[in-house]
């Protein structure tokens, strides 16, 4: 069996991981109470942002936490279809999860089918992105632990969208992101410790890509749209806000009319005279 390594970047790895899966959760549970307080067009899009919010923030925290990652006796490469087709599979299954929790008519069931689905998103992710790993040997996992990983990311998300959803307010969506934050990180490194690399020695050239070659742009990007797209929902106006806002403008509007039709009826009367 190789020797790994989860954290031979320090802690820097695991910190900046949590971080962005916190980034990521953050928005994309704002983004749902949004949708829930909007209809139509405005609704889907706040919906699909929530589920690339997640999506992408999920698959940030793996790979920031994966460039820790090594194996004492092989390199480690990294298959790019594969952990693209991890991205967008997060996406997709997450996004499943946020709209059964945005479009469903009873607020217990969305949130029990929307945290299955989310949490079955980021276990997909995962072991998605754990299949694009290439080394010298074979990679065994531990069913117990691969089994307590998936339990995990289910629960944390349905626990995040029930502080979200049912139980409402500013606080308790960071109070959810943070546990979300924390059990997406749990459970990535669970379902790592449920890892066994059986070595198998060689000096063939492995196919693939470092860490820092494709995943750390990767991630920057992604983490970049992240912490942007959290600075625009968090200064735009909320539903009622934007009602009110609304409103006042249409007030000004007629107002500033009205004082402009009056010197010109004015003027029309004083002509006629």
């Amino acid at each position: 069996m190789g020797h790994m390594d989860h954290f031979s970047a320090g802690w820097a790895t695991p910190v900046l991981s949590y971080v962005m899966a916190c980034v990521g959760s953050a928005l994309g549970l704002r983004c749902t109470v949004r949708a829930l307080d909007a209809d139509g067009a405005s609704k889907r899009n706040w919906l699909l942002l929530a589920s690339f919010a997640i999506g992408s923030g999920i698959w940030t925290m793996h790979f920031v936490a994966m460039m820790g990652f090594g194996v004492e006796g092989t390199p480690v490469r990294y298959d790019v279809p594969l952990t693209v087709l991890s991205l967008v599979l997060a996406i997709a299954v997450v996004s499943a999860g946020v709209f059964t929790a945005g479009y469903g008519r009873s607020r217990v069931m969305s949130v029990v089918f929307g945290g299955l689905g989310t949490g079955v998103g980021v276990a997909a992710m995962h072991y998605t992105g754990m299949a694009a790993l290439n080394l010298h040997g074979a990679v065994e996992y531990h069913p117990l632990l691969v089994a307590a990983s998936v339990a995990i990311a289910v629960v944390a998300a349905t626990a995040a969208l029930t502080l979200t959803l049912i139980v409402r307010g500013p606080a308790l969506t960071v109070a959810a992101a943070l546990v979300m934050g924390l059990a997406v990180s749990s459970m990535h490194y669970t379902a790592m410790f449920a890892v066994r690399v059986r070595l198998a020695p060689s000096s063939a050239e492995l196919p693939g890509v470092t860490a820092t070659e494709f995943l750390f742009p990767l991630a920057v990007l992604l983490g970049s749209f992240l912490f942007l797209a959290s600075a625009y929902v968090a200064l735009s106006p909320t539903g009622k806000r934007a009602e009110s806002v609304a409103t006042e403008l249409l007030r000004e509007v007629e107002l500033s009319t009205e004082t402009t039709s009056e010197p010109a009826a004015a003027t029309i009367a004083t002509g006629t005279a």
